[in-house]
């Protein structure tokens, strides 16, 4: 009898991406000046910027002149780039985006390492990041247990500490630290709920009541597609956006999560002109979505 070993986990590669749809629309709504994107990423030659060997996917490459490109097709003119989980501590190709745009337009939030010291903390801060993100979904950010030890490392900085969950039980089961850790708190992707767990779910109403509580915590409309359980309208999602709009409309920011990492087949690419007509269309205030696209992350992020 022949025995087939499988290979280890570490010797597998992590699985290929989906890549980006082509911007090949403008949005139906004309977004604001100075709309900002708060949550995307850039994807360049891993020659450069090399992927870590430890990830949890393999991104497609998606540039910094493509993602350009998409912005003045969607009208976004501010950004705000999420340096990917890929990258680790890496922090280099963010820097090297935000450099070329320039800080009036651009800002970043960092992955970091237990062993990032203070001086490269405030190297990161000169270089215009304004945030840390941890992961409990994808690896290279550290997960909930590094929440504790980086909250007080940045608050001297004034940067946020952004949470990314693989379920939104999870806020409900931290919801008394949330409440106590130090510096500001952003949620990623609407607290990371599915559409079919509704408004009801114990952890996004535990989101709800810190962002009432809290007044140094925001939440991202950002990547529902991801979440909807109605796929391809969305429409499970659109009472979880009403919900934050109506609970703090001035403690949200929305993001496209352009490339959409992470997406695999048989799941498909949302168009990107596609989403921000639907944002629009769930929040048709004008001065809601002023708010929302810029006066929210100017103040987040530190934009003039």
């Amino acid at each position: 009898m022949t025995t087939t070993v499988s290979p280890s986990p570490a010797a597998q590669t992590p699985p290929l991406c989906l890549p980006p749809m082509p911007a090949v629309r403008a949005p139906r709504h004309r977004l604001p000046p100075r709309a900002t994107d708060c949550h995307c990423h850039v994807f360049e030659d891993p020659a450069r910027y090399p992927w870590g060997a430890e990830r949890s996917y393999t991104p497609r490459l998606a540039d910094r002149h493509a993602y350009a490109e998409l912005c003045r097709t969607l009208g976004l003119e501010r950004t705000v780039q999420v340096s990917a989980s890929v990258y680790g501590a890496d922090n280099r190709l963010t820097l090297d985006l935000i450099a070329e745009l320039g800080q009036d337009r651009a800002r970043g939030v960092a992955g970091i390492a237990a062993s990032t010291t203070q001086a490269e903390l405030h190297a990161l801060h000169d270089g215009g990041m304004r945030g840390v993100r941890v992961s409990t979904l994808v690896k290279g950010y550290g997960g909930s247990e590094a929440m504790a030890s980086i909250a007080p490392r940045i608050q001297p900085l004034g940067w946020h500490l952004q949470l990314h969950f693989e379920r939104a039980a999870e806020i409900a089961a931290l919801e008394e630290t949330l409440l106590r850790l130090p510096g500001p708190l952003v949620f990623d992707h609407l607290g990371c709920v599915r559409g079919s767990e509704g408004v009801g779910h114990p952890g996004f109403q535990a989101m709800l009541r810190i962002l009432q509580r809290r007044d140094d915590c925001w939440v991202k409309v950002s990547s529902w597609y991801r979440r909807s359980d109605a796929v391809p309208g969305f429409e499970d999602m659109r009472p979880l956006v009403q919900a934050l709009v109506e609970t703090r409309a001035e403690r949200l920011v929305f993001g496209t999560n352009w490339p959409h990492p992470a997406l695999f087949a048989p799941a498909q690419v949302p168009g990107d002109a596609d989403l921000v007509d639907q944002f629009c269309d769930w929040v048709p205030d004008a001065q809601v979505r002023q708010a929302i696209l810029v006066d929210n992350p100017a103040r987040l992020y530190g934009f003039a």
